[in-house]
């Protein structure tokens, strides 16, 4: 995956949820695709991709809340390269997060990019998530 706003650039792999949770890769420069979910390219539903976001730096998504509508994401798949452009940037504090996951992961909706990681490091947490929808671009 790419992100050029971002100067990222990650390989994706495929995770399950663990215990109800989405956890990326251990490695904070790759990230996860949700296997429970839409693939990226799908008519329908949400492909949710996660990152590590490292308070030091280091993570592929340190800076996703960075991103803007109109921004530019690219997926490359089994088949071929796919565009999103982003619709929406929102960060919602843990609790908030919970509430909102059944539309964030809508399996419903017109096919459509999700990326999520962490945001507000406290010194010993994270206290919300950055969350980045996408619509694909034809």
């Amino acid at each position: 995956m790419s992100i050029p706003r971002l100067q990222v650039s990650a390989v994706v792999l495929g995770i399950s949820t663990e215990q109800g949770a989405l956890t990326p890769p251990s490695n904070p420069r790759k990230v996860g695709w949700w296997s429970g979910g839409a693939q990226p390219g799908a008519r329908l539903g949400s492909a949710v991709i996660t990152g590590h976001t490292v308070h030091t730096g280091g993570g592929a998504f340190d800076d996703l809340e960075q991103l803007q509508p109109g921004d530019t994401i690219g997926v490359r798949t089994s088949n071929g390269q796919l565009s999103y452009r982003v619709t929406a940037v929102t960060t919602y504090r843990k609790q908030a997060l919970a509430k909102n996951a059944p539309r964030i992961f809508d399996q419903t909706v017109p096919g459509r990019l999700v990326l999520i990681t962490c945001e507000d490091w406290n010194g010993k947490t994270y206290l919300s998530n950055a969350v980045v929808i996408a619509q694909r671009v034809a």
